[in-house]
Order: C-alpha cells, then structure tokens, then sequence
C-alpha cells in the first residue's frame, strides 16, 4: 500500500485517529508541565550548566527537555527508566525475579513493571534532593530554605510520577511506546532552538562545510535505521506439523536483532563517566591538597578528548555484551524450541542449540557494540572535525528519536493493515 493510501486509512478511521489525537492530547499537556519552572531559578546560570556539563546534559534528555527550564518535571522518567535497570539486573542473582520476567507471561511480567514503579518512590527521592542540592552548589537555584527545599522535591517527585503515568496511558490508549515518545518529544522540542542557535553562528564561507554535514548526517541516520532493524535469521524446523489432517515439517526462521541491547549499553557507559564530573564539582570547594590533584587528574581525562572518546567507546562496546546477556536467555529460548517440537537443522536439540544460539548472539553482539561505540562517539569526533559546537550528530538522542519513530511507524502499519482486514 503506497503513502497517501495509509494516510487515507488513517485519517479515515475512527480508532487510529483517536489514538492519534490522545498520543498529542498527552504530549501537549506534558509540554505544559515541562514549562511550570520551580522558584529561585537562575536561568542564565542553568542555561550555561547545560552547556557545559554533560551529566546535567543527559538528564534534561532523559526528562525530555524539562531540565532546561528546571520545571516541575525535571525529573522526568529517569527515576522510572533506573528502576526498571535495576530489576533487569537483579534477574541476575534473584531466580524467582527471573521466572517472573521470562516464564510468567503477561501476569508475570505485569507485576514485574509494579514492582519497578515502587522502587520508583525511593529512587525519585534520592535522586531528586541530590539534583537539587547539586543545582544549589552550582548557584542554579538560588535564596533556598529548608521548606522550599522541602515543597521543590515533593514537587519533582509528583512530577515524574505524573510523568510514568502519562507514558503508561500513551502505551495502552496511544500509539508506541510511551517513556519513550515523552523523551522523543523533549528532544525534538530543543531542536527549533538549536537551529536559532546555529543562525547566529552562521558563517557564508563555511557553506560547503555544512553541505558536507548534511550529507554525512542523511548517511548516518540511515545506517543507524539499517542496524537499528538488522535482525539474523536462524533457521528452524517444526518437525510433525498437522497439515490439512496429515503431518509433514514446517520451516521457519527465529531472528534475532543485531542491536538487541538498544540504548542501555551508551547510558551505562555515561552513567560511569558522570562520575568524574561528578567528583570534580564536589572536590572543587575543597583546600585539602589531594582534592588539588584529583581534581587536575580528572580535569586532564576529561578535556582529552581523544582519550575520553576512546575510553567511552571501550566502555559501550563492554556494556553491549553485559547487557546483551542478562536480557538474552539463550537456554529459555533453546528449550521453548525443543518443547515446540522445532530443531535448528543440523544441531541436536538441547545443551547443542544453546551453544549454537548463543555463538551466533556472541558475533552479531560484536558488531552491535562496535555500531553503538562508535555512534556514541560521533557527537565528539563530529565536533573535533568541523570545529562548530553546533555540528554534532550520533549519541543517545538520535537512536532515541529513530527508534521511536520506526516503532510509530510500524504500529500505524499493523493498525492499518487490521483495518484492511
């Protein structure tokens, strides 16, 4: 079916238009919460913060946008999103949460989510008075006593609360995934901005320079739209499939995507690379002599950027494999197999297939990694190449935005195609 075809199917019907209209009906009243500032703020100082500072530029992306004002929502879904790690981690030591995510089906995947949205509370609360005791130090907010202190994180904390369930309501009633359409939206949102930004830098003999840009960018986000949906196809063999009363066999194929760990191995990695920055802000107000040099030390790490780029790259590809292995059960998805009656051909059933899925998961993981480090360091090397802050493409925001919009897309393809049917 060509374009304008399924624009006409989903104009037309009814029940795609309403999910179309709730999904902009929830993102305009979140754009309305990320613009309610909390008091005291110095904007110019905040402004000039995340410019400069990458962890606090990795939070205003995680809570779409609404760091940049420092509005009720500064919170985001970051709190969500980290509890929601720490469960698929601790799949890891606890077996009973293992069984739960992987063997319980919908029920028991659905108390698995409940479960994350309590530890939510706790992680909202942490996370929200050290952001605030941090913006304190750095003069973000300014003239704050105790009970304002007090009301703000109540308040960051209703925030991302609100926030998880206006992403929850978008899943069920919407169209795509709804944490990750509300973090889509704060980073289209900032980009009229940019572009202003960009216009005041405009320079007419770097015309060619930003025509080579372009050009690299369009190359860029189709290879991420390439990777993002390569998949490697295993196949596989229902041995004494029921065919029209007889029996017979049924060839198949199981594919795996080449990218399975999605996003999480980059913000792993910036999450361990925060912690210098970190440690720099907290050791710069000290006089103690050793604070002098760690904080040279890091400053050093951080401003070679070579070294950082290289460093964020090993990282990436590390956390590509780590986490790749504690979302992929190669022993569940052997044994789902063999209790189907289903046989990769040429590999005994059992112990043998486990061994084969997970040699083939080993090498697609590999260049996995190798296409999350290196889109994670594009930003950097872009910026390092042209010389204009401004010119950066890859990182996290880009393969959030494809990633969304490739699951909208084929959301509204399955919802037009049921209504074809």
């Amino acid at each position: 079916m060509k374009f304008w075809q399924k624009l006409t199917v989903v104009l037309k019907d009814k029940s795609i238009r309403n999910k179309i209209l709730f999904l902009l009906g929830i993102l305009i009243v979140f754009r309305m919460l990320s613009s309610i500032p909390v008091p005291g703020v110095d904007v110019f100082q905040l402004q000039s913060l995340l410019q400069t500072n990458q962890f606090f530029g990795l939070l205003n992306i995680f809570s779409g946008g609404g760091l940049s004002s420092l509005s009720l929502v500064l919170l985001g879904v970051g709190p969500f999103i980290t509890s929601s790690i720490v469960m698929q981690l601790l799949t890891v030591i606890s077996p009973r949460l293992k069984s739960m995510f992987h063997e319980e089906g919908a029920i028991g995947r659905d108390r698995f989510t409940q479960i994350s949205r309590i530890i939510t509370i706790p992680l909202a609360a942490i996370q929200g008075f050290g952001l605030l005791l941090l913006l304190q130090q750095q003069g973000v907010l300014v003239d704050q006593t105790t009970l304002q202190t007090v009301t703000n994180l109540a308040s960051i904390i209703a925030g991302s609360f609100i926030l998880m369930w206006l992403g929850e309501l978008i899943s069920e009633y919407g169209i795509g995934n709804g944490v990750s359409v509300i973090i889509f939206a704060g980073i289209v949102s900032a980009i009229p901005s940019q572009i202003s930004q960009f216009s005041f830098t405009f320079d007419v003999a770097q015309i060619p320079l930003y025509l080579a840009f372009v050009v690299l960018a369009l190359l860029i986000i189709a290879g991420v739209i390439l990777v993002t949906e390569a998949e490697r196809l295993i196949p596989t063999t229902y041995a004494n499939a029921s065919r029209q009363g007889g029996s017979g066999t049924v060839h198949s194929f199981v594919p795996l995507k080449v990218n399975m760990a999605g996003v999480m191995p980059i913000i792993f990695a910036l999450s361990i690379l925060l912690f210098p920055q970190l440690i720099v802000t907290f050791l710069s107000a000290s006089s103690a002599s050793w604070a002098g040099g760690v904080v040279n030390a890091l400053n050093w790490f951080l401003q070679s950027v070579w070294v950082y780029s290289l460093v964020y790259f090993a990282l990436v590809f590390a956390f590509t494999y780590f986490y790749t292995s504690i979302t992929f059960d190669a022993d569940a998805m052997a044994s789902n197999l063999q209790k189907q009656g289903a046989f990769i051909p040429g590999v005994r059933p059992g112990n043998s297939t486990k061994e084969y899925i997970e040699k083939i998961v080993k090498r697609i993981t590999f260049l996995g990694g190798l296409f999350l480090g290196l889109i994670a360091v594009l930003p950097v090397l872009t910026q390092q190449l042209t010389g204009i802050p401004s010119l950066t493409i890859g990182g996290t925001a880009l393969l959030i935005v494809v990633s969304v919009i490739i699951d909208i897309t084929k959301k509204l393809d399955g919802a037009v195609a049921m209504r074809q049917y």
